[in-house]
């Protein structure tokens, strides 16, 4: 399997099927520092970064930001001092898909990982 990191999103329809059990399993192996979470109904994953101020926090928020713009799949941010924490799900299915996955292993290396 290639790594996530070097793999670009695909078009997701609403109609595309949400990750789950072997597949969901397989793919929170490849970004382990996520965790799986559940808001307003929807599964997400969630990993805070820790930085020594707000400026950096934001400067990665940042970058964040614009790889989302790159891949046209755009994550929850929430910048505070010495932290930023995304959450990336897919808006169109209400849940996780590959492209979640694909985008945490993409921010994993932003950070430096």
């Amino acid at each position: 399997m290639t790594e996530l990191k070097s793999q670009s999103c695909e078009a997701c329809k609403s109609d595309a099927p949400q990750v789950i059990g072997d597949e969901l399993a397989s793919l929170q192996k490849e970004v382990p520092k996520w965790t799986l979470v559940e808001k307003g109904g929807e599964q997400q994953i969630e990993r805070t970064f820790k930085f020594k101020n707000f400026a950096e926090a934001l400067g990665f928020t940042q970058k964040v930001g614009d790889l989302a713009e790159s891949e046209g799949h755009h994550p929850a941010l929430l910048t505070e001092y010495g932290k930023t924490t995304v959450n990336w799900w897919t808006h169109k299915i209400g849940g996780l898909h590959r492209n979640d996955f694909i985008m945490a292993a993409r921010t994993d290396e932003l950070f430096g990982e």
